[in-house]
């Protein structure tokens, strides 16, 4: 099967499952189960040519000319996490069937969960840097929505905010260090940087580049310092906990770094920052796991201490402690997703997750504490169980690591110690939870859960038994095939067998569990009785230290903002043209301003003399806008006849319709915004002008100033000849390769037409954007209708000669005579917007244009019959015209890549019709109609939304009794 295909199938899932009943749980939770089960069978089908050391790929060519194609790139250690990512999802879902209540939207909890298993899929099978990049930052924003999918929760909201917040800012500092990574290798391209590990690490921006790549990683596996967003993220669902929080999302840092481990291990600055930091972890984590009295708190922490091991191990510089590594990736899951699954069956059937309140539960619940306990000692390591294997091989790379003296001796100290942590807090779950006198006082009575609850649980334990006393025969081929690609293709001499002899790793692992059972003897009591949530001797709370971080830069940035920011819009554009100015100064200061010696075109006495009506124009603009608006206003559309006279002198007749078509929206909506603009001063205040008269000096100087320095810049730049003109390319490649003649057009929807889905997107955006903010001034429907309504029942409005009521646009009366011409207009309008699309392609004109004139006549509509008459008679919904466009252009571009082309990509059909002959229609046709749509709709959405704002803020008093006459 395509792994492409496998890579799309979740998040296609989570799109079908977001649209299914939120109630209908048996439905979405099958659904959910079968996109999983359609994941995990044929990756587990690829086993037998990754386990021979394949590396299956495919790739989609996105961007050659830069070298960024979306890679699906599967080896051994990519399969090992896949089948973790969809073989756990699996169980997850089965599991939270019967965990989340009836009450919980359903819908929006598996689209999430199948929208993160896509992200996830995307990071461990990313054939490229780039991708590897976009489907990280997916995980944090799926691990955001899920961990705040209680957001009435104030714990869930905080949870969910700081884990975005530290996992993205990682991100983003790990995305400049493979783009670092990139630039040193020359590609981005996976299989080209696991390839170039002696540049890389020979190369004097190596440190810069594992800095920032090791920030990204450790901020997402939760690593000293950025441990602490963890037990906070604990507030989400329990199989949330259970599938991000053990399994997958925060192996996604490890993961990374043994990704990377052929390119970037071997060094002393891996050495010590890599296992530094896994150090730390380990004992931190293991440590407060133990004054833990919430099971999932403890559970965190206990989480946050194996991802320390594992990183320990990773940095080592040892093949076969990054082996080790590999293989307790793989037990941590199992044993620690059973015991997320255990917790929560806990808190489901009693109630609490408080263990000073638990007692005793195994009278009532003798399976899954049977489960529970299984899991609770291969947490600890005890033997024949997996955990025990794979601690044994981290203890036997503490004890023969090569380093310092200091560190030979201290490391295998330490490594005890924390198994010393580890048997106390799993003892506290096993123990204090399932044994002793039985609770009494909890909020539900305890009993056993349905059976399929506890199947995924009973499915993980077993792993956790067989692996352990089978490891050769079980596990054995899967960790080689996993861990050769991690290493580098040759795998180190290692033994999966149970019993090594009496040695230096079996001494501490008895020493760890005996004084494990001794430090839990001692002080059980002392644990329960505790009520402090942090353990003793930390002083230093890693949150506290974040939300004082956090603190101190929105406090930065308010006190920026009010130093540099304003709500006048004449100071910031003011300074936004000064910098400007002195930014251009300089550079030319720099690079001094030379003219070219391309041949000068003669002056035409015309153009000369239009440009001289523009700039008295432009003069008298902002001359009467101190006295006359409107006048100003008028002036300023002379300017805009003239840019669209020279925009044709010049031959470009598609930048001079449109530049017309913007010049009649923005006329009407200067229309709109003129009585929001403040009161012009009173002439009887000589202070305020001359302040006045002040600031409109320094306004023109500054006009003149920036006018003539633009002017000697564009006069600069149209004397010199391009060196690298790309003109000609789509000159020539046009009409061959994007099927039409007209060059502009062809630009907009063929070769730039991603840029063009950005700009109409941004575009929709912005009109949504202000349709929302203005709508709490649009007037009740009953308002807007009023008048109709009583036209139609008594005909008390006034009315025209055509017998419709004088509602006018915002409550000016229009005129007969050109209301009559406008409603004519209207189909005109729209059979010269569709003359104008069809021929876009050869002829000036085009999708942008005609949507443009399309919204002019439905604007002209509304300013003369009126905003209540068109809105109770045309149902316009512009909202879905914005929609609607967006659709057919994303779908324009996924055709093309359904068969096979680049994304966009344009294809002409040609055909004969009846009467008409002869048709080409091209492929970008769909997407230019798109544009249209989104024009239209946008355009609509402004100006509709700030004339609803007049109406609103101008409609009399009587509009509002029905039994006055409207005047």
């Amino acid at each position: 099967m395509s792994l492409l295909f496998l890579l799309v199938l979740p998040f296609a899932g989570s799109a079908i499952a977001a649209l299914l009943p939120t109630n209908a749980r048996n439905a979405e939770s099958l659904w959910a189960a079968t996109v999983a089960l359609a994941v995990a069978v044929p990756l587990a089908l690829l086993y037998p040519e990754v386990a021979g050391g394949a590396v299956l790929s495919e790739r989609l060519s996105w961007l050659p000319g830069l070298g960024v194609d979306v890679v699906v790139r599967l080896d051994g250690f990519a399969w090992m996490f896949a089948m973790l990512v969809s073989g756990m999802g699996l169980l997850v879902i089965v599991y939270a069937r019967y965990y989340l209540s009836p009450e919980d939207p359903a819908a929006r909890f598996y689209s999430l969960l199948l929208g993160f298993m896509g992200a996830m899929l995307g990071v461990v099978t990313a054939g490229n840097l780039m991708q590897l990049v976009v489907f990280w930052e997916l995980t944090s924003v799926f691990s955001f929505l899920l961990i705040g999918y209680w957001y009435h929760r104030k714990d869930a909201r905080r949870g969910a905010r700081m884990a975005f917040t530290v996992t993205a800012t990682g991100g983003l500092a790990m995305l400049a260090g493979l783009l670092i990574l990139g630039h040193i290798v020359g590609s981005h391209d996976l299989d080209a940087v696991l390839a170039a590990g002696d540049t890389v690490r020979a190369h004097p921006m190596y440190p810069l580049a594992l800095g920032l790549i090791l920030l990204g990683a450790l901020t997402k596996s939760a690593q000293f310092p950025f441990h602490f967003w963890l037990p906070h993220a604990m507030a989400a669902p329990t199989p949330v906990s259970a599938y991000l929080h053990s399994a997958t999302m925060v192996k996604a840092g490890v993961f990374l770094l043994a990704r990377l481990w052929p390119v970037l291990a071997g060094t002393d600055a891996w050495f010590w920052t890599v296992g530094g930091a896994g150090l730390a972890t380990l004992l931190l984590g293991a440590y407060a796991a133990m004054f833990q009295n919430d099971l999932k708190g403890l559970l965190a922490y206990s989480t946050i201490s194996h991802l320390g091991l594992i990183t320990l191990l990773l940095g080592l510089n040892s093949p076969l402690a990054a082996v080790a590594a590999v293989f307790h990736m793989m037990n941590h899951a199992t044993f620690k997703a059973s015991l997320f699954m255990s917790v929560g069956i806990i808190d489901h059937e009693t109630g609490t997750r408080d263990m000073r309140r638990l007692d005793g539960l195994y009278r009532s619940m003798p399976v899954t504490g049977t489960l529970a306990i299984v899991a609770c000692a291969a947490m600890a390591g005890v033997p024949l169980l997996n955990g025990f294997l794979s601690k044994e091989m981290f203890f036997a790379e503490t004890v023969f690591v090569s380093s310092h003296p200091g560190v030979e001796a201290a490391l295998p100290l330490a490594a005890t110690l924390a198994g010393v942590f580890a048997v106390v807090y799993s003892l506290r779950f096993g123990h204090d939870v399932f044994f002793g006198p039985p609770a009494r006082n909890l909020p539900r009575r305890p009993h056993e859960p349905v059976h399929w609850m506890r199947l995924p649980i009973e499915l993980l334990v077993l792993a956790c038994v067989v692996v352990g006393t089978l490891p050769a025969w079980s596990v054995g081929p899967m960790l080689a095939t996993a861990a050769r690609p991690v290493v580098g293709g040759t795998l180190p001499e290692y033994s999966l067998a149970e019993w090594h002899g009496f040695n230096t790793p079996l001494l501490m692992s008895l020493v760890a569990t005996a004084g494990g059972l001794v430090v839990y003897l001692r002080y059980a009591d002392a644990f329960k009785r505790r009520r402090a949530k942090a353990a003793p001797l930390m002083p230093v709370n890693s949150k506290r230290l974040f939300e004082y971080g956090l603190a101190w830069v929105t406090r930065l940035a308010w006190r920026g903002r009010r130093w540099a920011g304003t709500r006048r819009l004449q100071p910031q554009l003011f300074w936004m043209l000064v910098i400007t100015g002195a930014a251009a100064l300089g550079s030319v200061l720099i690079v001094p301003l030379e003219w070219g010696h391309r041949p000068r075109v003669p002056v035409a006495l015309e153009f000369v003399l239009l440009w001289l009506i523009a700039g008295a124009s432009a003069i008298g603009a902002a001359w009467q806008a101190k006295f006359h608006r409107l006048a100003a206003l008028g002036m300023l559309g002379i300017v805009g006849l003239a840019l669209c006279i020279t925009f044709a002198w010049f031959s470009a007749p598609d930048l001079a319709l449109t530049q017309l078509a913007v010049e009649v929206v923005m006329l009407v909506l200067f229309l709109l915004g003129l009585r929001w603009l403040p009161r012009r001063v009173e002439k009887d205040d000589p202070r305020t002008l001359e302040r006045v008269a002040r600031r409109r000096w320094f306004d023109f100087v500054l006009a003149l100033l920036l006018g003539a320095g633009l002017a000697a810049l564009s006069y600069a730049l149209l004397t010199r000849r391009a060196p690298l003109s790309i003109s000609p390319y789509f000159l020539e490649n046009a009409l061959p390769r994007g099927g039409g003649t007209n060059v502009v057009n062809v630009l907009l929807v063929d070769f730039r037409a991603l840029d063009t889905l950005g700009e109409i997107t941004v575009l929709g955006i912005v009109g949504l954007t202000v349709f929302a903010l203005l709508r709490r001034f649009r007037p009740p429907q009953e308002v807007i209708l009023q008048p109709v309504q009583q036209w139609l029942v008594s005909g008390n409005v006034h009315s025209d000669l055509s017998g419709r009521p004088s509602a006018a646009f915002g409550e000016q009366r229009y005129l007969e005579v050109p209301a009559v011409l406008v409603r004519l207009l209207l189909p005109v309008a729209a059979m010269f917007a569709v003359h104008l699309f069809l021929r876009g392609h050869n002829q000036p004109g085009g999708g942008f244009v005609a949507g443009l004139v399309v919204a002019i006549s439905f604007i002209a509509q509304y300013m003369a019959d009126g905003t209540r008459w068109v809105e109770a008679r045309m149902h316009l919904r512009p909202a879905r015209w914005v929609a609607v466009g967006l659709l057919l252009a994303l779908f324009s571009g996924l055709g093309a890549l359904a068969l096979g082309h680049p994304f966009l990509t344009t294809h002409t059909a040609h055909f004969t019709l009846p009467l008409i002959g002869e048709v080409h229609l091209p492929s970008a046709a769909f997407f230019d109609l798109g544009v249209f749509a989104v024009v239209v709709g946008s355009t609509l959405l402004l100006l509709t939304a700030i004339a609803h704002l007049s109406l609103r803020v101008r409609r009399r008093p009587e509009d509002n009794n029905p039994s006055k006459e409207s005047a």
